[in-house]
């Protein structure tokens, strides 16, 4: 390859028409390339050129191009990148002149950089996700990312290839400016349950040689549809109990799946005939759990017959029995009743706060009617007696909701019988948030570099700050300091932690903006932080003679 360019180099071509000069060389060459004979292409002996002052002029700050004087010979400056300097421009040409200050003449020169394949495609996002529902139709089209490639000619952009699965084909459609459009065609009908994801590489090819190649990596996640029912894990549940069972406990769990996801594979559970049964045993609708609602009586019922059934979100069911076969035992077990209970209390709470009065009684007598009540160790509750057999549930210690912000609380109660017999109730306690907590910015100080003449709402910099509370009390507002720009208040700048643009900024203008920024929670908290704007110069001011 680096022979090929040699020779291009040497056989660049040039003409001198009218005091002008052209020739040509590929992009990318090391400094000190050949580019022409400027001596042989105006006739001149080289010692007329140091005898006459002869030199190359370029416009503006650049020097691509110098004149070796030994030699004649026009040659590279610095390494030139042909997408840097004429990107948008399909033939890049660079113009100098050349002075011969004894003659008082002088030639213009236009040198046209040759593009090379140095630039593979590439695409904004190496991964892209598509959603599609199991019930499209094959033949269904979805816009895929486009790639760029910054070369010219051949060397550009010129195909685009899929691979992964049978399910998806690529059609490529021509835009308005002959741009090449990839979208992706489902080929075959989708099934969620056979396969949820499906992983597609997208390849882009330039016309190099060799050629380049770019690629973006595309996932499909197939949305479900109900096309299936539920299912029982077993089409009957047998379960044994003591009549003594205390009230609340679990019987049976039963299980029923769905093949399906989402709101379609969501089973819930009830019972299919209302019974008496049902009156007795209570059916956790979200997690199939059984559950005794009352004390069993052996000489009341032995043997309980339950229909249940399973349905989703889109009303199909399955069915299943539960029989449940009471055993015989002559004793009592504890009863816990709730008679007053909190559902919520304040994290700032005084120690010593009620959250339930709780009733326990156990209707055998002597020992076997003796209750010892108790409460889980390491929680912020304690157990109060109270006249007779109430007891109450206080709180220990002050609460912390950023540490806890919900407590189930258990009470057993154990009889003094052999072996001793136990019952349990659960207190679920929502702690309620105060606003204990100030917003904290992420950072002490935010620096941001913003080009000058930016649109208007130009998004410069987002700020974020955080509050451990919960609620409005972390609900965080932002405000700017006091401050003008261009007549536009500095207030205006920000909103919801996006600080923007609301007008083009100058850079001879202002090039720095420093200012202060306050986060205030909902309960009136605040932290505060600085924020460092640096403005970009734009070659927006032609010279002035």
């Amino acid at each position: 390859r680096q022979r090929a360019l040699l020779c291009a180099v040497l056989l660049a071509a040039w003409e001198a028409v009218w005091g002008q000069l052209r020739y040509s060389v590929p992009e990318e060459m090391p400094k000190g390339s050949f580019v022409g004979d400027v001596a042989k292409d105006l006739g001149l002996q080289m010692s007329e050129m140091s005898d006459r002052g002869v030199r190359v002029v370029t416009e503006g700050r650049a020097q691509y191009f110098s004149l070796k004087g030994k030699t004649g010979h026009l040659v590279t400056a610095e390494r030139i990148d042909r997408e840097q300097l004429c990107e948008s421009v399909q033939q890049c040409v660079l113009r100098c002149e050349l002075i011969v200050e004894g003659e008082m003449k002088f030639y213009e020169i236009e040198v046209e950089i040759v593009d090379i394949n140095d630039n593979p495609p590439s695409f904004q996002e190496a991964e892209t996700e598509l959603r599609m529902s199991e019930t499209t139709t094959p033949g269904s089209r979805f816009h895929l990312p486009d790639a760029h490639d910054p070369d010219s000619g051949r060397n550009s952009l010129q195909s685009y290839e899929l691979s992964g699965d049978e399910h998806f084909s690529l059609a490529v459609q021509a835009g308005p400016g002959g741009d090449q459009r990839p979208e992706l065609v489902l080929a075959k009908a989708l099934d969620r349950e056979e396969a949820a994801f499906h992983e597609l590489v997208l390849r882009a090819r330039d016309g190099g040689d060799p050629a380049r190649t770019g690629t973006a990596r595309i996932r499909v996640t197939v949305v479900d549809a109900n096309d299936n029912a539920p299912v029982f894990s077993q089409a009957e549940y047998t379960v044994r109990v003591p009549e003594d069972v205390p009230v609340g406990s679990i019987l049976v769990t039963v299980t029923a799946t769905d093949a399906d996801e989402g709101l379609n594979g969501l089973v819930k559970y009830s019972f299919k005939k209302k019974k008496t049964s049902s009156q007795i045993f209570h059916l956790e609708s979200e997690t199939g759990t059984i559950t005794l609602g009352r004390s069993l009586d052996f000489e009341q019922g032995d043997v309980y017959e339950l229909d249940l059934q399973a349905y989703d979100g889109g009303a199909l069911y399955d069915t299943a029995k539960v029989v449940i076969t009471v055993t015989d035992i002559n004793d009592n077990a504890p009863e816990i009743s709730v008679r007053s209970a909190l559902s919520e209390i304040s994290e700032d709470a005084p120690s010593g706060t009620v959250v339930a009065l709780l009733y326990v009684q156990d209707r055998d007598s002597g020992a076997n009617g003796e209750v010892r009540c108790s409460l889980d160790k390491d929680i912020p509750f304690r157990l109060q007696s109270s006249q007779g057999n109430y007891y109450s549930v206080v709180t220990a210690r002050e609460l912390d909701r950023e540490q806890v912000s919900e407590y189930n609380v258990t009470v057993r109660a154990a009889d003094g019988g052999s072996p001793s017999l136990q019952s349990s109730a659960v207190l679920a306690l929502r702690v309620l948030d105060v606003n204990d907590n100030a917003p904290v910015f992420l950072e002490e100080r935010y620096s941001a570099r913003v080009a000058e003449n930016n649109a208007a709402g130009a998004l410069v910099l987002t700020v974020r700050a955080t509050d451990a509370d919960w609620g409005q009390n972390a609900r965080v507002r932002y405000r700017l300091a006091e401050g003008r720009v261009r007549g536009a208040p500095l207030s205006s700048y920000v909103e919801s932690g996006a600080i923007r643009t609301v007008c083009p900024l100058d850079f001879e203008e202002k090039n720095k903006y420093i200012f202060g920024l306050e986060a205030t929670d909902g309960g009136g908290l605040t932290d505060h932080c600085e924020v460092h704007i640096d403005i970009t110069d734009e070659n927006d001011n032609a010279p002035e003679i």
